[in-house]
């Protein structure tokens, strides 16, 4: 009874949530042949709901990541986003869907050094046909940068520039955020503050979170957490 409660239950689930990845497979060439990275994985992500995503480095935390944004393919499996299955789409397709629906988060910012702050910011909202100024001074407001709106990247702290890529990630109010990291090249009271400010202005929009992360303390801010080991989520 357990096992057709199961099968009974699953489709419905994955027809409530917002992110779908199914059995998910990809290795990597290296001097030994294939390795393989992500063995099967599956998972789940609702509308509004927060995941942290933990694992050991080198585990494939960032390739899960990048294939549940289109960034990379998979060598098997599926990643239906909104109920749309956008794993075998051309760039092209991907792409669009990404701008439209994605808001990405790097480790390492991809802020764009000849434009100012407040035109990063609203860089890939203008691209969707989507830019808000009133909304983008608020995310600037929020997260602690309306000072430095006509300011560059160069000229920005660690901080501000994590500041800058989250309120890029947002300003076009995307379905979810994918999020690599943002806060790991922070201090740690700076990355307190700016986890506070994230998670607050994602409350506001209802988009779902997943966040790659080693910190513990960021983990347990999240709703679940899931835990890549050996290819498999645990």
């Amino acid at each position: 009874m357990r096992q057709i409660g199961s099968l009974l239950v699953l489709p419905l689930l994955e027809t409530l949530s917002l992110l779908v990845l199914t059995r998910i497979e990809i290795s990597f060439v290296g001097y030994e042949g294939k390795i393989p990275v992500l063995k099967g994985v599956s998972l789940l992500l609702a509308a509004a709901e927060s995941v942290a995503l933990t694992g050991e480095s080198g585990s494939g935390k960032s390739t899960l990541l990048h294939i549940a944004g289109g960034l990379e393919s998979a060598d098997a499996g599926t990643v239906k986003l909104d109920d749309k299955d956008f794993s075998h789409l051309k760039e092209a397709g991907r792409a669009d869907l990404r701008r439209k629906k994605i808001g990405i988060v790097f480790q390492q910012f991809n802020l764009i050094p000849s434009i100012n702050v407040a035109a990063n910011i609203g860089f890939q909202a203008r691209l969707n046909g989507e830019f808000d100024a009133a909304y983008i001074d608020h995310l600037a407001e929020t997260l602690g940068l309306k000072a430095q709106l006509q300011s560059y990247p160069e000229t920005l702290s660690g901080g501000q520039q994590q500041r800058v890529a989250i309120a890029r990630s947002l300003a076009a109010r995307p379905k979810i955020i994918l999020a690599d990291e943002p806060t790991g090249n922070l201090d740690e009271t700076t990355a307190g503050v700016v986890l506070d400010q994230m998670l607050a202005l994602v409350s506001e929009t209802s988009a779902a979170l997943l966040m790659v992360t080693h910190s513990s303390t960021v983990a347990a801010r999240m709703q679940r957490k899931v835990h890549l080991s050996g290819g498999q989520l645990t």
